[in-house]
């Protein structure tokens, strides 16, 4: 039976078995704001939206990265388990494209002789055993790491397209074509991308046209056309706003190039033996002196040397090196990203050339010391042992993305030094509820790194949780110090400052975080909220549209809108905007009580409708139990609105004994002249002008 057919199979086969736990991960870190806070990708038409993607996040200058996410976004919202099947299919994608390029290379006229019999059998091996290597798992099971797979899967279609163009005289044109594609939009995915151009040429040098000068004179035209994507990706990156890359920012490059040197060597470390993963390894730290990084200083120069011999002399050698070297350089020599100077995503091209270098090693040896059969049997037990090995790891290493919380733990144990790490754990801890045990978290990143401007406006968050708003608000004063321009800090402060009924100086930080961010929904809204509560509905109004207009599923905006329709006496507008609430959030059961509240209390003519109303109160005290006192209140009003007043006077005395037994006297009195208008046969009918729903 011939391996071929089957091939494709297994390698589909391996890559979901691998990464079948990984579907249910949720969104962390950065894709809190690639996804769940990017406006880009929420539509697909105009399309120019979704290839304009915000210049300050991760998606910025990628545009193709951004439509991806656009178009997981059209197919499910964000629901988490299609974007990690698309990531999941661009690997395997990957894998297969990375088999066809070996398999073709092994049989070149440079292979051919020692490998071409095993070519199917090696480029597998080689392709299960990138696919399943545990290193991966951050450029796979963490969706916003996409950019790398991605851009991985165009590089290695670039390159394979360039082999099927000078294999096909036919069909070159059709082949290079591709080629000159996929490298364009590898550019618009990922900045690594810039060095594919080069890669294509080197692989053409050692492996179809012998020389520089040949392939130059041969594919000339086809070389200019992949160097114009240079252009397109410096479009993509003027005038794009920091992400930590880039000299300044305390980082030198020499001082860089001293990081780098432990980096990649770690990197190649990491590649024999995936342990210990880390997600997050912190931000650039200068070393202190040259004695740490000298050995590992010396161990690069060697294999560099060993590399720049063998181009010249062994030139199939070195590619793989050079493979290897020239994909790293961007992120580890060139451009230097003091945000995250190690990353462990960073590897998923550059680990191909380990593993073809570890497997074609294997397999020369064992047809050294073994006949063909033996060594066969041989290999593909090592291969499979090797693959199942990557397989049970590849898996574990995903059940630590299971949450943010578990990630971030996995991160502080492994990396003790980092405070972004303590940081993110503390936001997870309060996204489940764990207070105190974020607030600690938050001091101990400050114990590390007193300056540091997130933890501050994160612990605040956390202290204002506790109802200890003095403090929290001393942390956003101090991150607003360093960092005057921190819009979140100023609309966080504005909201402390509200809740303590200070609202002119809550006003005066939500105009200054709009003056930064003027595009801020959860600001518009928070600003309209204070406006309402001073009285001004109209100028509520504008704030709480503006918001809408910014994120239009914003459902607390919508139920803001809804309160400030109603101060402003326009209760059929309020009824259309608590209907969009619950088109949002259906089972929101406060929204579904002032919708039927404003349904019971108000004539046809201004949007009542007393029977769907009563329905939905009904509802309501169900879920409830008849345990909320505001609740029975709207009740009682739906009954006598639809005429039942001997179950309005009983509902509404019901609603009196609780708020009585649960000490709210102002329910009670609210309640009382309503008990007595349905007493004597009549319902209550709102005024326009004084609409004033139960308080809840």
């Amino acid at each position: 039976m011939k391996l071929r057919p089957l091939i494709p199979i297994l390698i589909i086969a391996a890559g979901v078995l691998a990464y079948h736990n990984s579907f249910q991960g949720p969104f962390i870190f950065d894709d809190l704001d690639n996804i769940l806070e990017n406006p880009t990708i929420r539509h697909l038409w105009p399309l120019w939206k979704a290839l304009s993607p915000p210049s300050a996040s991760l998606v910025g200058g990628r545009p193709v990265m951004n439509l991806s996410l656009a178009l997981n976004h059209a197919a499910g919202g964000t629901r988490v388990w299609g974007y990690h099947a698309f990531n999941l299919s661009v690997h395997i994608l990957a894998a297969l494209t990375l088999y066809g390029v070996l398999r073709r290379t092994l049989l070149r006229p440079a292979l051919r002789e020692r490998l071409g019999a095993a070519a199917d059998g090696v480029a597998l091996a080689v392709a299960l055993i990138w696919e399943v290597h545990p290193l991966q798992t951050e450029a796979v099971t963490y969706i916003s790491q996409r950019c790398e797979s991605l851009m991985g899967l165009f590089y290695l279609l670039t390159l394979y397209a360039f082999i099927r163009g000078t294999e096909s005289r036919k069909r070159a044109l059709l082949w290079f074509t591709l080629s000159i594609i996929t490298c364009f939009l590898g550019m618009a995915t990922k900045e690594v991308m810039v060095t594919a151009p080069m890669m294509v040429l080197l692989y053409d040098r050692t492996f179809v046209s012998g020389n520089f000068r040949e392939a130059w004179t041969r594919h000339w035209g086809l070389y200019l056309a992949l160097a114009s994507s240079w252009l397109l990706l410096a479009h993509s990156m003027a005038g794009l706003q920091s992400r930590s890359v880039g000299y300044g920012m305390g980082v030198t490059w020499w001082g860089y190039a001293l990081a780098e040197c432990p980096t990649i060597v770690q990197y190649l470390r990491l590649a024999v033996w995936p342990a210990p993963l880390v997600f997050d390894y912190g931000k650039y730290v200068l070393p202190t002196s040259l004695a740490p990084v000298t050995p590992y200083a010396l161990i690069l120069a060697v294999v560099a040397t060993g590399v720049l011999f063998a181009l010249k002399r062994l030139p199939v050698i070195g590619f793989v090196g050079a493979w290897f070297f020239m994909i790293l350089a961007p992120t580890s020599s060139v451009v230097p990203v003091a945000g995250s100077p190690v990353a462990e995503h960073r590897m998923y091209l550059p680990l191909a050339s380990v593993v073809t270098l570890a497997v074609v090693a294997a397999f020369t040896a064992g047809r050294r010391f073994f006949n063909r059969q033996q060594g066969l049997v041989l290999e593909s037990v090592a291969c499979a042992c090797v693959a199942l090995l990557f397989i049970s790891l590849t898996i574990q290493r995903n059940w630590d993305y299971n949450s943010a919380r578990t990630i971030w733990q996995d991160t502080v144990q492994k990396a003790p030094y980092n405070p972004r790490a303590y940081c993110n754990l503390g936001i997870a801890l309060v996204h489940t509820g764990k207070v105190q045990e974020a607030v600690s978290q938050y001091e101990q990143a400050l114990r590390l790194a007193p300056d540091y401007i997130e933890v501050h406006y994160n612990l605040a968050i956390a202290l204002a949780r506790q109802g200890r708003l003095q403090e929290a608000m001393a942390h956003w004063e101090q991150a607003l110090r360093s960092k005057p321009d921190y819009a979140e800090a100023h609309n966080n402060l504005g909201v402390a400052l509200m809740r303590l009924g200070r609202m002119q100086e809550a006003i005066d930080h939500y105009q200054q975080a709009l003056r930064i961010k003027p595009d801020y929904a959860a600001c518009h809204d928070n600003f309209g909220l204070a406006l309402l509560q001073m009285g001004k509905p109209q100028a509520a109004l504008a704030e709480f549209e503006q918001a809408l207009q910014i994120e239009p599923d914003y459902s607390e905006a919508h139920y803001d809108l809804a309160l400030a329709l109603e101060q402003a006496g326009k209760p059929r507008e309020a009824i259309r905007q608590y209907e969009e609430v619950l088109r949002i959030k259906p089972d929101n059961i406060g929204t579904q009580n002032n919708l039927a509240w404003l349904l019971a209390t108000h004539a046809p003519e201004d949007g009542g409708d007393a029977v769907r109303g009563l329905g939905l109160a009904q509802h309501v005290c169900e879920l409830t139990g008849n345990r909320a006192a505001a609740y029975l209140d709207t009740l009682a009003a739906a009954y006598a609105a639809t005429g039942q007043f001997s179950n309005a006077v009983a509902t509404a005395q019901q609603a009196i004994d609780l708020a009585r037994a649960a000490g709210q006297p102002q329910i009670v009195k609210e309640i009382g002249p309503r008990l007595e208008l349905y007493r004597s046969g009549r319902a209550y009918r709102q005024s326009v002008s004084a609409s004033d729903p139960p308080d809840l």
